[in-house]
C-alpha cells in the first residue's frame, strides 16, 4: 500500500511523516491554505530520506510552468488537478519521472483515464482538499482500483474500510491527519499509517513500477538534482 500525506507545509512535518512510514509527502503549489513557496519545497526535498518522495501538487498551471517548478525545486513527481487536456499530462510524463493525474470521482475524463499516460491516477471527491468522502461504491463500476490512489476525506478511522471496499494501489490524506489547516498531527499520522498498513500491507514493487525516487531528466530540465538529504545521518 502506497501512502501519501499531502498538504505538508514545512520540513519538520515532512520528516515526521517520513519517520512514521509514509511513502510520499505532498507539497501544494495550487491556491490553498496549504500552499508552499518554492523555497520551502526545496528545503523539504533536500531533507527527505531517499526512499520518501515529495510530490508537487498543481492545478490550473501550464505544463511549462509545472516543469519549471519541478526542475527548480528538485521534484521527481507531480500530481496534476484541473481540466487540462490529456496531451499536457503526456507531455509532462515524457519529462518528469512520475506524473499522477487527479480526477474528481464525477469527472467525465475519468472514463478515459488511460489516455492520459500517467504513472497513476488519483481519485478525489468533488472538492479536493475539502475533507469530504464520497460514495466509494461509484468506483465499483470502473475497473481502476488497482491503478488508483484514493483520496477524499480519509482519516485514521475510515481508511481501513476504504481500502477493503475500493482496493486502491495507494491512499492519500491531508486534513484527516491535521490539528489545523497545514499543520500535521503526529499521532493522527501514526494511526493513519498503521491502519493503512494493516489493511493494505506493505508496498510491494510499487516504487520500482512508478519510478519514485528517480531524477528528473537532465536533458529536459537543464540540471539534475543530487539525491535528497539523508536526515538519519545528519
Amino acid at each position: 500500500m502506497f501512502i501519501k500525506i499531502c498538504g505538508i507545509t514545512d520540513a519538520e512535518d515532512a520528516l515526521v511523516a517520513a519517520g512514521l512510514g509514509a511513502n510520499a509527502v505532498g507539497l501544494v503549489f495550487a491556491a490553498s491554505s496549504r500552499r508552499v513557496s518554492t523555497g520551502v519545497a526545496a528545503d523539504v526535498v533536500r531533507r527527505l530520506p531517499p526512499e520518501v518522495t515529495a510530490v508537487g501538487v498543481f492545478s490550473g498551471e501550464s505544463r511549462e510552468r509545472i516543469l519549471d517548478i519541478a526542475s527548480s525545486v528538485g521534484l521527481t513527481a507531480v500530481q496534476i488537478h484541473g481540466s487540462g487536456p490529456a496531451e499536457d499530462t503526456q507531455w509532462l510524463s515524457e519529462r518528469i519521472p512520475v506524473v499522477i493525474r487527479a480526477f474528481s470521482v464525477h469527472d467525465a475524463g475519468l472514463k478515459n483515464w488511460a489516455d492520459y499516460g500517467a504513472s497513476r491516477i488519483h481519485i478525489d471527491s468533488v472538492n479536493p482538499g475539502g475533507g469530504k468522502t464520497f460514495d466509494w461504491n461509484l468506483l465499483n463500476q470502473m475497473p481502476i482500483g488497482h491503478d488508483c490512489i484514493l483520496a477524499g476525506g480519509l482519516n485514521p478511522q475510515n481508511v481501513g474500510d476504504a481500502i477493503q471496499q475500493v482496493g486502491p494501489w495507494g491512499v492519500d490524506v491531508s486534513s484527516g491527519v491535521e490539528s489545523a489547516p497545514g499543520r500535521k498531527d503526529a499521532v493522527k499520522m501514526r494511526h493513519f499509517v498503521a491502519a493503512a498498513r494493516q489493511h493494505g500491507g506493505e508496498l510491494q514493487g510499487g516504487l520500482d513500477t512508478i519510478k519514485l525516487g528517480s531524477q528528473i531528466n537532465e536533458t529536459d530540465t537543464g540540471s539534475a538534482r543530487t539525491k535528497p538529504f539523508n536526515w538519519e545521518e545528519d
